[in-house]
């Protein structure tokens, strides 16, 4: 009997130790199932993310959007909404990129009292010190990862100046060259995309609105309810600055033009400014 118990001592121990730790698994282990096709981060395995870079995905796309008032239409994550399209396009176009986590959390005004967009429920402000020291620990972290090419763009004017200096500043840290950050302004460049569009026979007339025909078209090509494309029809209001956004079909394609306008801007000038620096 005495023998049976050790035996059986001896096979849980064994057990147990065959068992792998959930917190630190092997970084070499081996990906039991076919990853999935997809670039942003968030929506991947380790093992995933682990196996795109030794595939020679060596850049990620960290961008800024926000939670903030936006109108009567269009919801508080705007900026995320659209970032979601944008950053695929650019990765896709690049072929060597994913995308990390969208950051919702920039500034928006004084909180108390509240200035901006913090005059309206539901925003979501922090400091300039908070946002720049936010982006400096998520680009270290890719940097520990290996990623050689961070890509830092912003979908919101208050978000350009902080992501410049972060990159100035890590830039500057990181001699050794092994990382370099890419801050890209033309992404921003919604003044090109006006133009654009006014060559296309798209003329808008402001109505007051934080928002414009650019912004819902890409929208619902992302998420059709994130306008509320369905109740604007209901209430007779599904139009911005003059231009109809019936049918919504055609407002899709648009909005897919205007996200791929946009990409093919960020890349041309990302490669642009790695060329410049021999990177």
């Amino acid at each position: 009997m005495l023998r049976l118990v050790f035996a059986s001592s001896i096979l849980g121990a064994a057990a147990l130790a065959a068992i792998p730790n959930p917190v630190s698994p092997d970084p070499d282990g081996v990906r039991p199932i076919a990853a999935v096709d997809t670039v942003f981060i968030e929506d991947m395995t380790w093992m995933e993310v682990r196996d795109a870079m030794k595939s020679g995905k060596k850049t990620v796309i960290i961008a800024t959007g926000g939670v903030e008032q936006n109108g009567p239409y269009l919801v508080m994550g705007k900026h995320n909404v659209v970032l979601r399209g944008t950053t695929e396009a650019i990765a896709r176009k690049l072929g060597d990129a994913l995308v990390a986590p969208i950051v919702p959390f920039v500034p928006e005004g004084d909180i108390d009292p509240p200035t901006v967009h913090m005059k309206y429920p539901g925003t979501v402000s922090v400091t300039e010190e908070t946002y720049r020291a936010l982006l400096t620990d998520i680009c270290r972290s890719y940097r520990t990862h290996g990623f050689e090419h961070i890509v830092l763009i912003g979908d919101s004017g208050g978000n350009q100046a902080g992501m410049k200096a972060v990159a100035e500043s890590l830039n500057t840290k990181w001699s050794d060259s092994r990382s370099r950050i890419h801050f890209i302004p033309e992404y921003y460049d919604f003044g090109a995309v006006a133009k654009w569009l006014e060559g296309e026979g798209i003329t808008q007339t402001p109505e007051g609105l934080h928002d414009d025909f650019a912004m819902t078209a890409m929208m619902m090509a992302v998420d059709p309810r994130s306008v509320r494309t369905e109740q604007r029809i209901k209430a007779d209001r599904f139009h911005i600055n003059g231009v109809n956004l019936a049918p919504a079909e055609t407002t899709i394609k648009w909005g897919h033009r205007i996200i791929d306008f946009r990409a093919d801007a960020t890349v041309k000038s990302l490669k642009s400014l790695q060329e410049s620096i021999g990177k």
